[in-house]
């Protein structure tokens, strides 16, 4: 005779479905989900918005462990001077001139053009 287990009520615990995250990490993609379509904003901006001025690397250490996805537009941040990071920068670029930016390419490096990028006037 087969050995019955009693039956009890079993307590199935629940993965989460989103991972806690750092205050840090959440602060940071509700800045960048915050950029309007079209505008970019430097790694210092972002971490400004954020709450943690000063803090741009960290702000950079979170925009590379992103889960892919378009979550969190990630495209709208550069660095400083609207250079665009090498790794990505293809496909920051595209997405970027996809939203009406504008993308210049000078051989491996890419870069947004910016209304402040105009050539400066002549002094008088």
């Amino acid at each position: 005779m087969a050995l019955l287990r009693p039956r009890t009520k079993t307590r199935v615990k629940q993965a989460e479905t989103t991972p806690k995250r750092a205050p840090f990490t959440e602060a940071v993609w509700r800045t960048v989900r915050s950029i309007p379509r079209g505008e970019v904003r430097t790694y210092s901006q972002v971490a400004l918005y954020a709450g943690r001025p000063g803090a741009a690397r960290g702000v950079g250490r979170e925009m590379a462990m992103l889960p892919t996805g378009k979550e969190v537009p990630w495209w709208r941040v550069t660095r400083a001077g609207g250079v665009l990071a090498p790794m990505v920068a293809q496909e920051q670029a595209k997405r970027l001139r996809a939203e009406g930016v504008v993308v210049e390419q000078r051989g491996q490096t890419f870069r947004v053009k910016r209304d402040d990028d105009a050539t400066p006037k002549a002094r008088r």
